[in-house]
């Protein structure tokens, strides 16, 4: 669905909120309407996930809405930042968020995690990263590191944006 609650078409590209209804979804926060107003939209509610619905009826989760990085008024899908990144033969596994910016309002960056005995420059990947990407998606700085993680193992994107306000 778009934010203003129309569906999006079947075409694979156009990119809208996944949003659920059903018998076991709940109908609301106790006692608090307007969590429950923020969560919700035409009785369905938001998930937070970003996807494209093709024409056989499959839906495709492209990303989460709080993980877009906006840059220049440009969506940045962080998922397909990420992606470019893992194809490196040296990356383990990556997380990009948006870093605030005077000029373009947000840049990516990107926080990565290489394979033992690996030797990785930022400009080594950078360099891998815009030949596979617009130059507007390309992180402007990478950061080398383990990435903070639950107890599950998601990779928690909040705490390293904790790090950057």
């Amino acid at each position: 669905m778009t934010p203003e609650g129309i569906d999006v078409p079947d075409d694979g590209n156009t990119m809208g909120e996944l949003v659920i209804s059903g018998n076991d979804v709940m109908l609301g926060y106790y006692r608090d309407p307007d969590a429950t107003a923020a969560a919700t939209i035409d009785g369905h509610l938001r998930t937070g996930d970003l996807a494209v619905m093709h024409p056989d009826g499959y839906v495709e989760l492209r990303d989460r809405s709080k993980d877009v990085i906006i840059s220049g008024g440009e969506n940045i899908a962080s998922v397909e930042v990420e992606r470019v990144l893992d194809a490196h033969p040296d990356v383990v596994e990556s997380a990009v968020i948006g870093r605030p910016d005077d000029r373009w309002g947000e840049v990516p960056v990107g926080y990565i995690t290489i394979g033992a005995g690996r030797d990785l420059s930022a400009e080594e990947l950078i360099d891998f990263a815009r030949t596979r990407l617009a130059r507007f998606k390309v992180p402007k700085e990478i950061v080398f590191t383990e990435l903070p993680k639950t107890s599950t193992g998601k990779i928690q994107k909040n705490v390293l944006r904790s790090g950057l306000r």
